[in-house]
């Protein structure tokens, strides 16, 4: 692509995305999705827990707990952990090419992963997967009533290029604060609080590009329910191009 060009299409998709999702009526799409994947059995994940906790209150950054049951061997069973958030992680893993799974770790925008417990290296992680605009480039929204998601997303053609791969609508259902007494293991003793834990979550659907409405089941139950559009390599989760939590007008 020529280089004028190419900043030309840049510099109108800053512009554009803030724009289209106030067009549609969808709040301002956060800048990061951050997933933490730890564990109450393992004892360099407290500093990364707490971590979380201070992204959590970046209105600009939709942050999400993924419990892992790995390492629940080590005398403790994680009161939280699924075997989805494992299956999820490794998936990451896998598209990044490295097979690496490990607590603390966090990805972000679905791209970057770093030691979650490491705050200068999470503070590179999310600059360097930051979109260029400043926010992801679809808009979304959810509601939730009478058991069923409203899910809406906005025209996005642009954002799956160069890629174009296909996308994944993924639905979440978050518990906003867990609390727990860790009875054994590296962590004995130790009171452990957790922020936007996710509880359950689903794929509803696919995405082509084009401006969407669906309405589907509640995935599980939570304080609020978050959506991941993503896409999909080969099977693997890619990048997020937009997220949203049912709450977002807090």
């Amino acid at each position: 692509m020529n280089p004028i060009l190419a900043l030309a299409t840049a510099a109108i998709l800053v512009f554009a995305v803030p724009s289209a999702a106030r067009a549609i009526g969808i709040e301002a799409p956060p800048r990061a999705v951050v997933e933490l994947y730890t564990s109450q059995a393992c004892a360099s994940c407290p500093p990364a827990d707490e971590k979380l906790l201070e992204l959590a209150q970046d209105p600009g950054i939709l942050a999400l707990t993924l419990p892992v049951d790995y390492w629940d061997y080590l005398g403790w069973a994680d009161t939280l952990a699924h075997p989805d958030h494992t299956a999820r992680q490794r998936a990451y893993a896998d598209a990044r090419g490295d097979r690496k799974v490990f607590t603390p770790q966090m990805v972000v925008n679905g791209t970057l992963a770093c030691i979650g417990s490491k705050r200068n290296e999470v503070a590179r992680t999310i600059a360097a997967a930051e979109p260029r605009g400043g926010a992801l480039p679809v808009p979304v929204s959810v509601s939730v009533s009478g058991g069923q998601a409203q899910i809406r997303i906005g025209d996005g053609a642009a954002a799956q290029a160069p890629s174009r791969a296909p996308a994944q609508i993924w639905l979440m259902a978050v518990m906003a604060q867990a609390d727990v007494e860790i009875g054994r293991g590296e962590n004995a003793g130790r009171h452990a609080r957790y922020v936007n834990v996710v509880r359950a979550m689903a794929e509803v659907g696919a995405w082509d590009g084009a401006e969407s409405r669906l309405t589907v089941p509640l995935s599980g139950r939570g304080d609020f329910h978050v959506v991941l559009v993503q896409e999909s390599v080969d099977g693997k989760p890619g990048r997020i191009l937009g997220a949203a939590r049912s709450d977002a007008a807090r």
